[in-house]
């Protein structure tokens, strides 16, 4: 089972390969709806933690999407072009976002633990 950092802003990644692989958290899918869009960015972009990078289109809303670490694009799901309902099916597998060259590890200490960002959720309700 693979270990996920949280953010408040409810982006979420994993570790893989020394590369962070960014989602949007199954609590961010609730509120948002049926997702009918997602921007995503173009490799080699560098953004760093809390910049947006992306934009998610929804029958609700529409809600940007904020580097949960810093780091370079290494690879986008393009896959969600065509079937952004991927977010909804499966938030943290196949409806993954962007790969992150994760260049500052230092700043896994400013992210959530999974018993956290509960807590954090249970604060929202």
């Amino acid at each position: 089972m693979s270990t996920y950092y949280y953010s408040k802003t409810h982006e979420c990644f994993r570790l893989e390969d020394g590369e962070a692989v960014v989602s949007i958290t199954p609590y961010a899918v609730e509120q948002l709806g049926e997702v009918t869009y997602v921007q995503l960015p173009e490799v080699g972009k560098h953004f760093a933690l809390g910049e947006a990078f992306g934009e998610v289109e929804s029958v609700k809303t529409v809600s940007e999407l904020y580097a949960p670490i810093s780091g370079t694009v290494k690879a986008v799901n393009s896959s969600l072009d065509d079937a952004p309902e991927q977010l909804n099916e499966d938030p943290l597998s196949q409806g993954w976002l962007i790969r992150l060259s994760a260049d500052k590890l230092e700043e896994l200490d400013d992210c959530l633990d999974q018993a956290e960002y509960q807590a954090y959720l249970d604060q929202l309700a």
